[in-house]
């Protein structure tokens, strides 16, 4: 639960202050915060729990432009679970409350998103796997209010259901991925599909420009990859977009006549392309409901000019490493050249990456939650003790990268 992917995010920064959410082993919502380039962290326990034996109920935290936190939890198809600070940089939340009061009641990943001004995105599943639509609040800094921007704008139609991952580019544009699923059976995923908005997500194009008529479908969506069902083909990991609004999306899948899943990224230049790293050597498979236990996590990505040359990480967990935080590093995209490297010593069993999306888009540093986890087959209870939360700080350069743990 502490240590998913679609946690958007676990950790968030706002003028000097980093904010952590993470269950404790009493199931409470505990937030927490440090000043940036201190390691001491003022801690509070809510009056807010979860269900712990379920993966997908995660937290997700994010501040508004006013400092103000926001602060959502435990959802799989229930009632949405969210309440605000009571002040500014406060660890203090208030009552739960409704966003819009509109299709509230069968919530599941909820993620949050900043947008230029101080304005918040909201994104999270109506309905349920195979069968669900994708919506889409805003929140008004001026007058603290949430609009439903977007109902089921990726649409289903009773038959499937978009998992997307989502980001915000220097320009203010949102951009979306998906996979199509079929049904709750993981291996029914399949393709991978994309769409942006320029106005705050009230309407839609696709990467050449071309307006979507809403809701998008299977049959007028732009497809940035053609992946086959059957393909190992996971659902939710990670976009980030350039400072030239440039997309790029991680993932992995299994290649057609081959027997090991890898990691790809698949990206937008003047065309669709699809890198495969290609250094992975362990077969697996994915099929069955719920939340797998997956020998790798959903990789994070991001990108960032170097030398007027594009660099790309891929931050990851493999058991091949021995289950530590990875991460694999490309100075020149127009190379496939990847340098793997690992930024903890012990593993993390099956942890997969979130960082400070604010952090990276302010500093340029990665500060990702690091926590050791376990994760079961079908929602299964592992009997483990309590661990550690930490942040990994971790910063790029051109002549050696280092790590802080905070």
């Amino acid at each position: 639960m502490n240590a998913v992917i679609f946690r958007k995010n676990s950790i968030s920064s706002w003028k000097g202050q980093q904010f952590i959410a993470y269950y404790d082993q009493e199931k409470n919502v505990v937030l927490g915060k440090r000043k940036l380039g201190e390691t001491k962290w003022i801690t509070k326990i809510t009056p807010y729990k979860g269900n712990a034996a379920d993966a997908h109920r995660s937290i997700s935290l994010i501040t508004d432009g006013d400092g103000y936190l926001h602060v959502s939890w435990d959802h799989h198809g229930n009632a949405l679970n969210y309440a605000v600070s009571t002040a500014p940089g406060s660890l203090e939340l208030g009552p739960e409350s409704a966003m819009t009061g509109k299709k509230e009641t069968n919530v599941t990943y909820p993620e949050f998103y900043t947008l230029a001004g101080g304005n918040l995105l909201f994104l999270y599943r109506d309905g349920s796997s195979g069968n669900g639509n994708l919506m889409l609040n805003r929140y008004d800094l001026k007058s603290k209010r949430w609009t439903q921007v977007q109902d089921g704008f990726i649409d289903g139609e009773g038959k499937r259901n978009a998992y997307w991952q989502m980001t915000t580019d220097a320009r203010g544009t949102i951009h979306v991925s998906w996979v199509w699923r079929e049904s709750p059976d993981v291996a029914s995923n399949h393709d991978m599909c994309y769409a942006r908005s320029a106005d705050g997500g009230r309407t839609w194009e696709k990467s050449t420009g071309e307006k979507y008529q809403l809701p998008i479908t299977e049959a007028t969506a732009e497809y940035a990859a053609k992946i086959p069902q059957q393909s190992e083909l996971i659902n939710q990991t990670s976009m980030f977009a350039d400072a030239e609004g440039h997309p790029f999306i991680a993932t992995y899948w299994r290649e057609k006549g081959e027997t090991v899943p890898q990691y790809h990224v698949v990206y937008k230049d003047s065309t669709w392309k699809t890198i495969n790293l290609g250094f992975r050597k362990t077969p697996f498979s994915l099929s069955g409901v719920g939340t797998k236990s997956i020998p790798v996590s959903r990789p994070q990505i991001l990108a960032w000019k170097e030398k007027n040359k594009l660099a790309m990480a891929l931050i990851f967990r493999d058991q091949e490493r021995g289950e530590k935080a990875s991460v694999a590093i490309n100075r020149d995209l127009g190379q496939n050249n990847w340098q793997v490297k690992d930024l903890t010593t012990g593993t993390v069993g099956s942890w997969e990456p979130s960082y400070d999306t604010e952090l990276w888009k302010n500093k340029g540093i990665l500060a990702l939650y690091i926590q050791k986890v376990v994760q079961l087959d079908l929602e299964g209870k592992a009997s483990v003790d309590p661990t550690p939360v930490q942040v990994l700080e971790y910063q790029f350069n051109n002549k050696e990268d280092h790590t802080k743990k905070k």
